[in-house]
Order: structure tokens, then C-alpha cells, then sequence
């Protein structure tokens, strides 16, 4: 039997889509899951590209079908499970195979495993893959991190399977060791500040407008032929048109309002802690899924406190909400490259935030329309921040009274918008050359003698506090 170009491990949803993927782009991949029935019933079921997939029933046959040097991709889920495979898979492979783990892992994770990898003298790589089931069968964002030579040895067929954006594969290798996960989580941060405020603009035409699902499904299809242009706004006009087949209303108003989460999002606001970089739209996303947890919590204080959010009584347009959506959107990204950026310099890593916004055009989850400008303005200037290059500087100009309008609005009549207004915040203090944080140090050297700088650079260590010092 013809051996296999590339193998892959774990045939759930992802792995399962992704070899698919692979398969129909003409490229021959053996497969291993777990459960033996799995990699039976999916080999049958794969149609016409069974052909090209070789279902194996053990490591050593997995390892026995592919051609070398080997390439087998893991697919399983985050944590002690790649390090069990990684260890049972390596010493049936040669020095020259690699292993690629492509599940959604913590970078510090892919870190030390790169390194020990390395001090192996074996190949490993660490690949970020974002688009969810869709992207992993038909095309995703793959961001890649490692060795730059095991890259180029897999490239062809991950530049193959990967999304395109005007005929340009979103496959890159980001840096070294952990970058390419890094980059996924970062992308994964971002995705849960833009899916909030999404729901955050949502929550004003509904409680605050008085509108209807179908009329919410209107306005996001519309928005979406404009400068929010991307595919998380066109699936919000999706769910918002969709009916329950059980009942016949609105499926969003049958679903109960308490939001999952995997962890990545909270991986990027740990991670923007430990860098010192600040995240606050990510962070204010989290934050908004923890509590809406806490559904008990929540309507207790409902009845200690009133009535939650009330009607805006005309205070507001669409326009405000679409205008308070862009300039968001723009902080939001702003802030998760400003983190790229700043981890780049802490790992050494290299990164190209440029290319980094090239891979997220098309595939992944957070793609859209504004990151074709947000991939030149960064290549043009990568040590400036987002919002200070000339085009979306103009954009926030442009839009900052939206913004402004829709969170002072909201905080008088009862919303909660902590994405929106948390980026307002940061976008207030990025722009005032003198803020407030003078006190803070005299505070810190009343108590702590922790010294200060002064405006006029004399040097005197401490302020005149006489016997409290």
C-alpha cells in the first residue's frame, strides 16, 4: 500500500474535519484515534476521499504508514493529554519525525515542550488552528510556531489546507517555540472582546430599543455591509433571524443567558497580567462570561436593586451603536497587537504582527474586513500603536462621540457595557499626555519610600513627608 504523506492523530470534531481538510487537497494521510470503532466509522463515511486516508489501529501502524521523514499532527485535547501521546508516540518515531500538536494549547506549555524537543535533537512544532469545525474542514487560519526548517517542511500542505484571502494562503509561521500558540491565543482573547460587544450592542436594541430579534438580525445583516464587515457580525444577524422548531419564537430568546468558555480567553488576560500590557476589552470579556454564570447572584440583586436594564427613551441611534462598534473594535485589536508586541520582546521571539493580521483575514473566527488595513498600517510602522496610524486614527476621530454617547447612555438607564466602556477608558488615558498616576506614586512613597521621578528631573529620591516616611 502507498505510504502516507503526513499522519494524524484524533478524530474528533476538529481532528476529524482537518483530515478531511488534508485528504481533499490531494495530499494522503494515515489516521489513529483512540477508539477504534471512531477511525472505522470515519474512514467509511468519508466518502470518495477514503481513498487517500489510511485508518490505522495502533501507534506502530500509524507510525509504519507514513512516509519519512514523518509528520503526524496532534489533535487532542490541551494539556497532560499531548504530553502522554507525545511520550508514547516518540520513541516509535525516527530522529528526523516530527510531531505537530495543533489542539489549543497554553503556550508555556508548547514552550517547554519545544525545548525538550530540542534538547532531544528531535523536531517539534507547536501550531496554532482557528475556524472551528467549518475552518478545519474547508480552510482555516494556521499560525505556526517552531523551528523555522520543520515549518518549511509542512508548509505545502498547510499553505494547501488554509483559508485564502484574494488567492493568499492564511498560513504563517509566527516565531520560535510557543509563538504560534501564543499568536492563537491572543486571536482567541480578541475573539471574546468582539463577541461581547457584539452582545453588548445587541442588549441595547433589545432591552433598551425595544426591538425584536428580527429586527436585531436586520440591523447586524446591515452592518455587515459596511465597515464591520466580518464574520462574527454575520453570524450574529444569523442567530438573531433563526426560530426555535420547538416553539416557533426567536431561538435567541429561548436560550438561557449563561456563557461557556474553553479558557483561552482567560489564558490572554493571565498572560497580559504577567507582561504588564493592557488588555482591558479583553479582560472586561472574561469578566462579563465569570458573571454570567452566577444567574442566582444576578437575580438577587435584581430584586434588591430594581429592575435591570431600562428603555433609552430615544437617547440613542443605530448609527451611535454602529459608530460605538467600529471605534470598539479598533481598541480591542489594538490592545491584543499592542500584546503581541510586547510578548515578541519578552520571548525574543521575532514576531511579525503584520503577518500575523495577514493569517486572521480569512479562516479564523475573528476574520474581517478591517484587518487588510490593520495588516498595512502595522507593516508600516510595527513599533506604533494601532489607533496612532493615520487610518484608524481618523476612524476613532470619526466615531470617539459614538462610542461616548452609547456607554454614558447606557450607564444612566441601567446597561451593562463592560467591553465598550472599558475600551473607552483606555482609549481616554492613551490619549492624555498627563494623567493621574503622580498621585499614585506620592502614595507609594508616602507609605513605601518607594522614590518618584520628578517633572523637572531634579533628583530628589522622596517627597517632604517628614516623620510619616
Amino acid at each position: 500500500m502507498e505510504q502516507a504523506e503526513i499522519g494524524l492523530v484524533g478524530l474528533g470534531v476538529m481532528g476529524a474535519a482537518l483530515a478531511l481538510n488534508i485528504a481533499e487537497k490531494g495530499h494522503r494521510i494515515a489516521v489513529w484515534n483512540r477508539t477504534g470503532a471512531v477511525t472505522e466509522a470515519f474512514h467509511a463515511g468519508a466518502g470518495a476521499l477514503a481513498a487517500r486516508i489510511v485508518p490505522t489501529q495502533s501507534l506502530t501502524d500509524l507510525v509504519a504508514a507514513i512516509r519519512p521523514p514523518r509528520a503526524v499532527i496532534l489533535m487532542i485535547p490541551a494539556g497532560e493529554a499531548v504530553d502522554q501521546q507525545i511520550a508514547a508516540l516518540r520513541p516509535l518515531m525516527g530522529p528526523d519525525d516530527l510531531i505537530i500538536d495543533a489542539g489549543n494549547a497554553d503556550f508555556h506549555d508548547t514552550e517547554r515542550r519545544a525545548a525538550t524537543a530540542e534538547a532531544a535533537g528531535v523536531p517539534f512544532l507547536g501550531i496554532g488552528v482557528s475556524g472551528g469545525e467549518e475552518g478545519a474542514r474547508h480552510g482555516p487560519s494556521i499560525m505556526g510556531g517552531g523551528p523555522k526548517a520543520a515549518w518549511e517542511r509542512v508548509r505545502p500542505v498547510m499553505e494547501a489546507i488554509a483559508a485564502r484571502h484574494q488567492g493568499t494562503p492564511c498560513a504563517a509561521w509566527m516565531g520560535p517555540g510557543g509563538a504560534g500558540h501564543f499568536v492563537k491565543t491572543v486571536h482567541n482573547g480578541i475573539e471574546y472582546a468582539d463577541m461581547q460587544m457584539i452582545a453588548e450592542a445587541y442588549g441595547l436594541m433589545r432591552d433598551g430599543m425595544g426591538m425584536s430579534a428580527a429586527e436585531i438580525a436586520d440591523v447586524f445583516a446591515a452592518w455587515n455591509e459596511g465597515p464591520l464587515r466580518s464574520y462574527l457580525i454575520e453570524i450574529s444577524a444569523a442567530v438573531a433571524r433563526a426560530s426555535d422548531p420547538e416553539t416557533g419564537a426567536a431561538m435567541l430568546d429561548v436560550i438561557l443567558d449563561a456563557a461557556g468558555q474553553k479558557g483561552t480567553g482567560r489564558w490572554t488576560a493571565i498572560e497580559a497580567q504577567h507582561l504588564a500590557t493592557p488588555v482591558p476589552v479583553i479582560e472586561a470579556a472574561v469578566m462579563a462570561r465569570n458573571v454570567s454564570a452566577r444567574l442566582n447572584e444576578r437575580r438577587a440583586g435584581e430584586a434588591v436593586f430594581g429592575p435591570g436594564p431600562q428603555p433609552l427613551g430615544g437617547a440613542l441611534t443605530l448609527a451611535d451603536l454602529e459608530g460605538a462598534l467600529i471605534a470598539g473594535k479598533i481598541l480591542c485589536y489594538a490592545q491584543g497587537f499592542g500584546m503581541l508586541a510586547a510578548a515578541s520582546v519578552a520571548q525574543g521571539w521575532g514576531l511579525d504582527l503584520s503577518a500575523a493580521a495577514r493569517v486572521w483575514r480569512a479562516g479564523c473566527i475573528i476574520r474581517s474586513d478591517m484587518l487588510d488595513p490593520m495588516a498595512a498600517a502595522l507593516g508600516e510602522d510595527p513599533a506604533r500603536n494601532l489607533i496612532l496610524s493615520p487610518a484608524f486614527a481618523a476612524l476613532l476621530q470619526r466615531h470617539q462621540g459614538a462610542l461616548r454617547r452609547v456607554t454614558a447612555s447606557a450607564a444612566l438607564n441601567g446597561h451593562g457595557l463592560p467591553a465598550l466602556s472599558s475600551g473607552l477608558a483606555w482609549f481616554d488615558l492613551m490619549r492624555s499626555a498627563r494623567g493621574t498616576a503622580n498621585m499614585l506614586q506620592a502614595q507609594r512613597d508616602f507609605f513605601g519610600a518607594h522614590g518618584f521621578q520628578r517633572l523637572d528631573g531634579k533628583p530628589i529620591p522622596h517627597g517632604p513627608w517628614g516623620k510619616h516616611m
